[in-house]
């Protein structure tokens, strides 16, 4: 079994991106004739995802937008529709879960199991304990919320502990050893906060960075990359995804019948950016 890691360096080499499409469907920005049908959220993301899929490191589908519409079967069916187009390209399902063991053992199960996700994003608030049943699925990757890309995450996450560090670098330096026996651990960092991305490549080297937040959130891409890019993915690099969401899926540009095709020029256009800055 090829584990998420390794899915990530292996996108990384053969398409040349630090690109993530997150696909976060909303039918009401959906193109004419689809807009405001829930039921063609599953068209709508396997056109983008046939569109782009040979220009990305990975796909990011956040669940809060398919089970609002009562849309979880189609993302079970997006998620298979993606192993199956591009079998090397890993499915992290955005989901930030974070929940007592117990709980989470059966949140493991939906992630891994119903969904057929490569990796999931979580909560650490809780503690290792409720990370450690998704560690328990060999290969499969768990991105720990560190520093967001939210303008209200410093509320928490820089707390200065009585240690004197902040409270996202003591989840960095958790996440980079004891939680890592494995090498399953990742975690997530804001394209907004360049600054913050460069303090946890340092706490962590090896970790892979989910960095949400290029496009139309404004993070920049070229920041972003000289913060958290140490090179191509190995032991001693671990690899960044760069996730952008509404800009690729909902291009301005886009005419009703001609979406998927605009998604791909926005597409093609990040994946140049970021690569323009890795140099």
């Amino acid at each position: 079994m090829t584990s998420f890691v390794e899915m990530l360096a292996g996108a990384e080499r053969a398409h040349r991106s630090l690109l993530c499409v997150g696909l976060d469907p909303d039918p009401a920005r959906f193109p004419e004739p689809w807009r405001g049908d829930a039921t063609r959220i599953y068209d709508f993301c396997a056109g983008v995802v046939d569109a782009t899929h040979d220009l990305v490191i990975a796909f990011k589908p956040q669940i809060a937008f398919f089970a609002a519409h009562r849309a979880e079967d189609q993302l079970e069916r997006l998620i298979v529709h993606v192993h199956r187009v591009a079998p090397g390209v890993p499915v992290i399902l955005d989901a930030k879960r974070g929940d007592i063991g117990s709980t989470a053992e059966h949140y493991a199960r939906e992630v891994f199991d119903r969904y057929g996700a490569d990796a999931v994003t979580l909560s650490p608030f809780l503690g290792f304990d409720s990370i450690e049943p998704y560690l328990r699925r060999a290969g499969k990757g768990a991105l720990l919320l560190c520093r967001t890309s939210n303008p209200g995450g410093a509320d928490l996450q820089e707390q200065r502990l009585a240690s004197g560090e902040l409270l996202y670098e003591r989840i960095a330096r958790l996440a980079a050893g004891p939680w890592n026996a494995k090498g399953q651990v990742g975690l997530v960092v804001g394209a907004t906060y360049p600054a913050e991305i460069a303090r946890v490549r340092e706490l962590a080297p090896c970790l892979p960075l989910l960095i949400p937040g290029i496009g139309t959130q404004g993070g920049d891409a070229a920041a972003t990359v000289r913060a958290g890019w140490r090179g191509t993915a190995s032991k001693t690099s671990g690899p960044i995804i760069v996730s952008s969401s509404r800009a690729v899926l909902y291009p301005s540009n886009a005419g009703d019948g001609d979406f998927s095709s605009a998604s791909r020029r926005v597409a093609e256009a990040a994946r140049t950016e970021l690569a323009a800055a890795r140099g």
